[in-house]
């Protein structure tokens, strides 16, 4: 790959929301240590395809560039990952790049992602604590408890999993894995266990754990590895528990 000396990148582009999506090719010149991100920086300085037209530059999103932010997620060569690191040296070519079609496109790569944080305010991704007060000093946790949630804190809600999981599709309102993955964040924490219950029948309702097929996909396509299946399965057996115990207090 290093004895390259161009890059060629088809692009599904798209006009608008409501606009059919196209696909056009770009040649550019090859750099070492290239990744996405800096091939359509090359693009947005000379916008002309293959074919010689000048065309618009491409849209996307990308702030940190480090793997950190989730905002550049895409379909690369067929795999839903981060643009900032996916390296023109490693990729196949012609490197083919679409947006995840799990969320609604705004335009070219750019997608609306809306439908994760309207996930997160439904589970209480978080620990309500209104106001500052003295409350003492914190339970002491285990190391084991902190290694786990470390792990679960490290989503940053680039909507991969969703992408990857075929339970999530138009005939289907999957709240997708990260979600449930950060239930388990927030209910295994000494102060957030106050919400456990609620975050719990959240994930009972429509579009909640039943929804999950165990296809695993999730898991292999996060770009941060988080044990996403483990935090299911966890989840699934306190549901369990959540809905005898209802039972036995109605």
């Amino acid at each position: 790959m290093s004895e390259q000396t161009t890059v060629h990148l088809i692009v599904t582009r798209q006009d608008g929301p409501d606009t059919a999506p196209y696909k056009e090719e770009f040649h550019i010149p090859y750099r070492k240590n290239m990744n996405i991100i800096s091939a359509f920086m090359e693009i947005q300085r000379n916008p002309v395809n293959s074919n010689g037209d000048k065309v618009a530059p491409i849209q996307w999103e990308s702030n940190c560039l480090e793997e950190v932010c989730g905002a550049c997620s895409m379909v690369i060569n067929g795999k839903p990952r981060q643009a900032c690191t996916a390296l023109i040296d490693k990729l196949t070519q012609p490197i083919r790049v679409e947006p995840m079609q799990t969320f609604p496109v705004m335009r070219d790569l750019v997608i609306d992602r809306g439908r994760m944080f309207d996930a997160l305010k439904r589970v209480k991704a978080w620990i309500p604590i209104d106001g500052s007060y003295d409350l003492g000093p914190a339970p002491r946790q285990a190391e084991i408890d902190r290694q786990w949630r470390y792990e679960l804190s490290k989503c940053m809600t680039c909507g991969v999993c969703l992408q990857a999981c075929p339970n999530v599709n138009s005939d289907s309102n999957f709240i997708g894995p990260f979600a449930v993955g950060q239930v388990q964040l927030f209910n295994s924490h000494p102060t957030g266990k106050m919400n456990k219950d609620e975050r719990m029948d959240a994930l009972l309702d429509d579009g909640g754990l039943q929804e999950c097929g165990n296809s695993q996909n999730c898991v292999q396509a996060c770009p941060k590895g988080i044990p996403l299946t483990t935090a299911i399965a966890a989840t699934n057996r306190e549901a369990t528990k959540h809905m005898f115990k209802k039972w036995l207090t109605f």
